[in-house]
């Protein structure tokens, strides 16, 4: 499946969780920080960034995670694989020009941005930015996409 979606966000959603994407527009570095490290990584316009809720919840947090990444440039945080916090993330962040969806991996420790945590729903998708496009493989039949409305979000609105 190949969406053109400009600068808006596309929202995919499963039975029981959902994924937002979005080109990052511009290049930029983004800043992955570890407990031990930190490292820089190159973003270009037609990288992704996505926002996975493995257990669903509600859209609006998700949006403010991508759009802190996108367009405020949120250096990403990796937890050691021991951290409790991995049981209590509800919203996982990558970013890069490919994305391999995964239900096998522990939330939020993995500093290599091409493997996102996901529910098993929708586990084996493969994103990348390509042409101005967002191209998605191996989306489960049962998924369904959209784009988000593009009006402000309610913390832009509030400021």
């Amino acid at each position: 499946m190949i969406i053109s979606p400009g600068n808006r966000i596309v929202l995919i959603r499963g039975r029981d969780s959902f994924l937002l994407l979005a080109r990052a527009g511009r290049s930029f570095p983004l800043l992955i920080e570890t407990v031990d490290e930190e490292f820089v990584q190159g973003l270009g316009a037609d990288d992704i960034i996505a926002v996975s809720a493995p257990e669903g919840g509600s859209v609006a947090p998700a949006r403010c995670l991508l759009d802190l990444v996108r367009l405020w440039e949120q250096p990403l945080l990796v937890l050691p694989r021991d951290h409790p916090a991995t049981r209590r993330l509800r919203y996982l962040t990558s970013a890069g020009p490919r994305i391999l969806l995964s239900c096998e991996i522990v939330r939020g420790t993995h500093p290599e941005q091409h493997l996102l945590c996901s529910s098993a729903e929708l586990a084996g998708a493969e994103i990348y930015g390509e042409n101005g496009s967002i191209c998605i493989n191996n989306l489960p039949e049962a998924a369904s996409w959209e784009y988000l409305p593009e009006t402000a979000s309610d913390t832009e609105q509030q400021i």
